[in-house]
């Protein structure tokens, strides 16, 4: 680069040769003193160049015959890799993708063992019985009703002493039949007996015609089969067992009664009026009393006897037909033990039944207070 440098001096002094062939010139010359590049060349016709001493610049050489171009290096090796950049944050999250299809229904599990029965809860208290409304005003007499159902039949007098025994007489005419009496009402069905001896085996019959052969089955298992069915039959009377237990446990809530064939009056031991009785009654299971016989009624006076509170509220009311008292569903009385001149409707708002301590029944106000007994 020095050498190159000096050679651009030595061609701004001689402006009478070209710059290439002064750089050729000076590149195969041996290197020499100052006064070789300054003064030192002979002149060639032309006018000795300046030296330059006076610090005045020298007029511009003709642009020389571009050089060649210079020799190409090899490339150099790659330099050693950097080191790893720190990483970049996290980018921002997705939009969510589309919901995929649903997938095939599994199947249904096995059903679960039921749970054991819960305990039973207690007895509500009975609500408030709300305020009586005023009377209605006395309506016209209505006209005259048809004639009423037949009265229902007195109860059997006692038995008298046999007569003699009298002549057979002729065979009479046969008569009409009569009218069928009411239903009685329905008895409660008793728990199943236990099955009974097996009897003796009997004669062996006559063998039969051959019959017809069935279609193949499976070989059968009578004795499972009989297992089974009595498996069942004790399913079902434990199933009875356990509902006659807990309406017997709700029963003995009640400190005192009395039964009569199907029946048991059970009394609570304080004073309600008709709609706060029949309240009670239902939560326990059971209902008003409802006497269908002199018997029933009998054991009924017997118990509001011993209790000694005054009338006990019957089930019976006239609320569908007033002057018509009916059972709870509606159905006609088929046993009545009315007091005398009952029922007589005082006051125009007897609508319920109730019995003394004497057995006979009395039509009276709902609103009063009256000994609960109920019938389970």
């Amino acid at each position: 680069k020095a050498l190159l440098l000096l050679s651009m001096l030595v061609l701004l002094t001689q402006p009478s040769r070209s710059w290439g062939a002064e750089v050729k010139s000076l590149s195969q010359k041996p290197l020499i003193d100052d006064c070789t590049l300054v003064m030192c060349n002979p002149v060639e016709k032309s006018l000795p160049g300046h030296d330059g001493r006076d610090g005045k610049k020298g007029p511009r050489g003709e642009k020389g015959d571009p050089g060649s171009p210079g020799a190409t290096w090899p490339m150099g090796m790659s330099g050693p890799v950097g080191p790893v950049g720190p990483k970049g944050d996290n980018g921002p999250a997705g939009e969510p993708g589309p919901k995929g299809d649903s997938g095939p229904r599994g199947p249904p599990g096995p059903p679960g063992v039921p749970g054991p029965a819960g305990p039973e809860g207690p007895s509500g208290m009975p609500g408030n019985v709300g305020p009586q409304g005023e009377s209605g005003p006395k309506g016209e007499p209505g006209p005259k009703g048809e004639v009423g159902a037949p009265g229902v039949q007195g109860s059997a007098g006692t038995r008298g002493p046999p007569g003699p025994k009298g002549e057979k007489g002729a065979p009479g005419e046969r008569g009409d039949p009569g009218r069928a009496g009411a239903a009685g009402p329905v008895g409660r069905s008793g728990p199943q007996g236990p099955p009974g001896a097996r009897g003796s085996r009997g004669l062996m019959g006559d063998r039969g015609a051959p019959g017809e052969r069935g279609p193949k089955r499976e070989s059968g298992l009578p004795e499972i089969a009989a297992l089974r069915r009595q498996v069942e039959a004790l399913q079902w009377q434990v199933g009875h067992l356990q509902r006659a237990f807990l309406q017997y446990k709700k029963v003995e809530l009640f400190p005192s009664g009395r039964d009569v064939g199907q029946k048991v009056f059970k009394s609570a031991g304080f004073l309600k009026t008709f709609f706060e009785a029949r309240q009670v009654c239902a939560q326990a299971g059971g209902q008003l009393p409802s006497p269908r016989s002199a018997a029933e009624n009998h054991a009924l006076q017997l118990l509001l006897d011993v209790e000694n509170k005054g009338a006990v509220f019957l089930s019976m009311t006239d609320f569908k037909t007033k002057g018509w008292f009916t059972y709870p569903g509606g159905k006609p009385l088929v046993y009545s033990n009315w007091a005398p001149g009952e029922p007589n409707n005082d006051g125009g708002n007897e609508r319920c039944v109730e019995m003394y301590t004497n057995g006979k029944w009395n039509d009276k106000n709902c609103g009063v207070n009256r000994l609960v007994i109920c019938e389970f």
